[in-house]
């Protein structure tokens, strides 16, 4: 035990004197954190819209006003030339065009109907479906004024209006802050955990150290203990850091038991901490070991939910996923922090991840080799 405490001291020495490694430990994770929360986000608010109004009536300005009144579309252009706006379709100028018939509103007069031509730019598909939505939003709330307006009702009678009331669970607001935080947080606390593991696991090899340690008495466990420990530590304070800093700067809540979190964040550092001891076994330079995290980062990332819901992948996606940790932790603070999920809740993922723990441990330590 005395042999790892000195080994430990010694990590966390060489730890403090990297100039390289401070900044991606202490800075780099509060910048990414900040600034990705605002950057990841699928709230459209500046969607670029064109009229084509051949019309010019009172129905088609006011329909038109109801757009230009909308926090989610800039107005920039508006013509009489259909052409002329897919133009600026085409060049990404605009991302949606409504155009008006040049009888919009005297059919809405005369036969209760009339048309509106919609064109979106669709080369962005998450973009389009929203500005789409959003624009149908303007059109149906519209088209139940004009119904209100124009129905004709007998002598006593009045209509009847249906009132709905919203409740948004766990989330009231629809902040998509509060929803993207917990998940960027899990990615900078991997990065500490499998990247910078890694990388300081084969410096040894690039500097040389590793043959003096090799022919000393020091045990494989003990030496993989004092690498491990000061980064599963410093993972955990990115992870209490990170938390403080998304409740003071985006008053993220907490539903849920801090300890709790912290006890399944403490199994999911020893996987990530296994991922980043597996790779530098197979690797010879920091270089080569950053290549291969990244790779299976990338995958990890892109179908752990942090986007998208896992659940919208094909069946063999999602089933690939069970050996996705991401997507276990992406799924465990989101409950906990959002909706105050309990241990009965979790306990899939807890005990998924304790088995993880074990096998890439195991395997990582299997393939470390000691010799001189």
């Amino acid at each position: 035990m005395r042999t790892i405490l000195f080994l430990i001291q010694k990590e966390f020495i060489q730890i403090f004197r990297n100039k390289t490694m401070l900044p991606i430990i202490f800075i780099m994770p509060v910048v990414q954190l900040v600034i990705l929360v605002y950057a990841a986000t699928f709230e459209m608010k500046n969607i670029n819209i064109a009229f084509v109004d051949k019309d010019l009536s009172s129905s088609s300005r006011e329909l038109c006003g109801k757009f230009s009144g909308s926090p989610f579309f800039n107005v920039k252009g508006n013509t009489f030339n259909l052409e002329e706006a897919e133009r600026l379709l085409t060049k990404d100028s605009v991302d949606l065009i409504i155009a008006f018939p040049s009888d919009f509103e005297r059919s809405l007069v005369r036969e209760n109907k009339t048309k509106i031509q919609i064109l979106v730019n669709a080369v962005n598909g998450t973009k389009a479906s929203i500005g789409y939505a959003y624009a149908m939003s303007i059109i149906s709330a519209y088209n139940q004024e004009v119904i209100a307006q124009r129905v004709t009702l007998p002598p006593g009678m009045t209509m009847k209006k249906i009132n709905i009331t919203s409740s948004f669970w766990f989330n009231n607001d629809l902040n998509y802050k509060i929803y993207m935080l917990p998940g960027i947080l899990v990615i900078l606390v991997t990065v500490v955990g499998a990247f910078l593991s890694g990388m300081n696991m084969v410096r040894e090899k690039e500097i040389g150290t590793i043959e003096q340690i090799n022919v000393t008495p020091i045990k494989k466990y003990q030496y993989i203990t004092g690498k491990l420990v000061p980064f599963w530590v410093i993972g955990m304070v990115e992870l209490a850091f990170g938390l403080t800093v998304g409740r003071i700067l985006f008053d993220i809540p907490i539903e849920g038991s801090l300890l709790l979190l912290f006890s399944f964040s403490s199994m999911y550092m020893l996987v990530a901490l296994g991922m980043g001891l597996f790779l530098s076994t197979t690797a010879d330079t920091q270089q080569q070991v950053m290549i291969l995290a990244w790779f299976f980062m990338l995958i990890f990332i892109l179908m752990s939910g942090i986007f998208t819901p896992a659940d919208s992948m094909p069946e063999w996606a999602q089933k690939l996923n069970t050996i996705n940790p991401i997507s276990y932790f992406i799924k465990v603070i989101r409950m906990i922090l959002l909706k105050g999920s309990t241990f009965s809740d979790i306990s899939r993922e807890f005990y998924s991840t304790i088995v993880y723990a074990v096998i890439i441990l195991s395997l990582a330590t299997w393939r470390y080799k000691k010799v001189s």
